[in-house]
């Protein structure tokens, strides 16, 4: 069970850490775009 929570918890920082990851590269992605057009 606690191995199971482990894992679990593993798994949600993992997730948060890629949507961080997501809304960062879509941030730059837009701010150099913005940077880019005239």
């Amino acid at each position: 069970m606690h191995i199971t929570n482990c894992l679990r918890g593993i798994r949600n920082a993992w997730h948060f850490r890629y949507a961080l990851v997501l809304v960062f590269k879509v941030l730059c992605g837009g701010f150099g775009n913005a940077l880019l057009t005239p």
